[in-house]
């Protein structure tokens, strides 16, 4: 039997963009805020430097897995292989930033400390998810399934899904239609009209409410004050 030509893009990648998308733009919003309000890091460094090197970063990461999956798909003949999604780890980017470097910078007043701890403390990680990567599966057979996710899933409770649920029920009037939304396109598997993707619907939906809501004299949503400037910002290595 010919193997089958694994496709390139498929309908539901569309969705599975957007929802990669956003939450990967939400951990750059992370960074770009609470590197300089929590790290005392300079604004300079985070937008010329940091950002720039995350977001190079996110893209070959996602082009890496994106070949190994069809790699797979093509010598398998399968045509449900998907990528693994490739982004900044949420309860990592916490940890590392009020557990780390916010003590150091509390302790020293010291940005440039700060970073260089910073980028130790991510080799240190590094090092250890490498040794570790040859003992996974023997790990993954030898400990107990509820035992691996509970604290997976206790982790992303905490860190990730608490906290943007009690945003959502702050502002019901914006964000409980797109979360209802959500629910019906991933929970439910509600197809929406024309295959539009569900996460780039409820944002646009919460979007839309929120201008809406304001042009109708209801303050749900103040835009942000601060005065930000377009520009292309690529990576600047620092050897040494």
């Amino acid at each position: 039997m010919t193997p089958k030509t694994p496709r390139l893009f498929v309908p539901g990648d569309l969705d599975g963009f957007f929802g990669l998308f956003i939450d990967n733009l939400l951990q750059l919003m992370l960074i770009a805020v609470f590197s300089t309000a929590v790290a005392g890091l300079p604004e300079d460094l985070v937008t010329h430097r940091i950002l720039p090197g995350a977001a190079v970063s996110i893209l070959l990461g996602n082009v890496f897995y994106s070949w190994q999956a069809w790699r797979l798909a093509k010598r398998s003949g399968r045509d449900d292989v998907t990528a693994l999604p490739y982004g900044i780890n949420t309860p990592s980017l916490v940890a590392f930033l009020f557990l780390i470097m916010g003590p150091i910078y509390q302790e020293t007043k010291n940005p440039t400390l700060v970073w260089q701890v910073g980028l130790f403390a991510c080799l240190l990680s590094g090092l250890l998810e490498t040794a570790g990567a040859f003992f996974g599966d023997w790990l993954r057979r030898h400990t107990p399934r509820a035992a691996l996710l509970s604290s997976l899933a206790g982790v992303a409770l905490t860190f990730i899904a608490l906290g943007f649920i009690f945003q959502i029920f702050a502002s019901p009037a914006v964000a409980l239609l797109p979360m209802m939304l959500i629910l019906f396109a991933y929970a439910a598997k509600v197809k929406l009209p024309l295959g539009l993707p569900g996460g780039f619907v409820a944002v646009l939906l919460g979007v839309g409410l929120a201008w809406l809501l304001r042009l109708l004299g209801f303050d749900y949503f103040q835009p942000a004050a601060l005065n930000y400037s377009f520009g292309f910002h690529p990576p600047q290595p620092v050897p040494g």
